[in-house]
């Protein structure tokens, strides 16, 4: 039941989001000459740095705010990643061979290891795969969240003046939220029931009398080895994205390093530029498009990600380029 709630407050934060994202451009996109105001004021909600118009500056905030969304990425995937592997370890062998050794090994111990308190609990072999397959999601996205987080720093020189519009930074934190937690939101619940029991029990045996857990390497990643073919693929294909958005990032960053080009438009040249206008937002999608095949394709959850990656992505590609010829480039 609490799976249920927490996997519908997921699909129903994604459902309104897409709700209120996509009425104000159906709305924008009808032709009168009535909307013109209101069309502009949807554009001016998806323009930052350059290409936010000089009119459009209230209710903004400096784009080097973009860090925070990465910053929080990190700590909360990291933080999901970190939960779900050490539940896998323990809960979600992938062969009866690993359970039993454990389970033996806990005996061997006195039964002092938390393994053993939950080992009545043990799930088919099913569910063990599907909560390896979140930790391989998740570890694609703490990949690719450390890598945006490294370049706000030190790839995107952002100008004093580049500034974005606060709608567009709370989705961002919306987006580097919910993104992670879609990722492994079918498992949460005992993930998190999972923690509270290993909390529960250190607070109650109190340090000194509980034992270390036990850490071995190759048995924490080889599970990993034993996922399908789609997982490969989509992480294949999640790479193939991630290597060429670095690529157009580093891109776009170099264009920057000059303080004199800072208020002036230089076309990028490069790798997937030579192909599209907007390479970056490209290789968005085709990462996510790597997580989606990573995952099977059967949660919906996921399926929500990867469209709101994809209206979002292409929403904003969009209007850049009016932007840019509006300007008068």
């Amino acid at each position: 039941m609490v799976e249920l709630e927490i996997v519908w407050l997921v699909r129903g934060a994604w459902i309104t989001v897409w709700i209120v994202s996509i009425l104000p451009l159906v709305i924008a996109s009808i032709p009168t000459s009535k909307l013109n105001s209101f069309r502009e004021l949807v554009l001016s909600f998806a323009g930052r740095g350059k290409i936010l118009h000089p009119s459009s500056q209230k209710f903004t905030i400096p784009q080097k705010c973009f860090a925070h969304f990465y910053v929080i990425g990190v700590v909360w995937t990291t933080l999901l990643l970190a939960a779900t592997w050490m539940y896998a370890c323990k809960m979600a062998p992938l062969s009866s061979e690993e359970f039993q050794l454990s389970d033996i090994a806990s005996r061997l111990a006195g039964g002092s290891d938390v393994f053993s308190v939950h080992k009545s609990n043990m799930t088919p072999v099913e569910h063990r795969f599907k909560v390896w397959r979140a930790v391989f999601l998740l570890l694609l996205m703490e990949i690719h969240v450390l890598r945006r987080l490294i370049e706000s720093f030190y790839v995107f020189k952002y100008s004093p003046s580049a500034r974005m519009h606060i709608l567009g930074y709370f989705a961002g934190l919306f987006f580097y939220v919910t993104a992670p937690l879609s990722l492994c939101s079918n498992i949460a619940p005992e993930v998190a029931g999972f923690v509270g029991n290993q909390v529960a029990e250190f607070i109650a045996n109190g340090k000194s009398h509980t034992s270390a857990p036990e850490f071995n390497l190759l048995s924490s990643i080889s599970p990993l080895m034993k996922l399908g073919s789609l997982q490969w693929i989509g992480g294949a294909i999640f790479l193939w994205g991630w290597i060429h958005q670095r690529r157009c990032h580093a891109i776009l960053g170099s264009l920057r390093e000059n303080p004199s080009q800072a208020k002036e438009y230089i076309i990028p040249y490069g790798d997937w530029f030579g192909m599209v206008s907007s390479p970056h937002f490209l290789a968005e999608i085709v990462l996510y498009a790597g997580l989606l095949i990573a995952s099977g394709g059967t949660d919906i959850t996921i399926w929500l990600l990867f469209g709101f990656v994809v209206w979002f992505t292409l929403s904003f590609a969009r209007s850049t380029n009016e932007m840019l010829l509006f300007s008068g480039f």
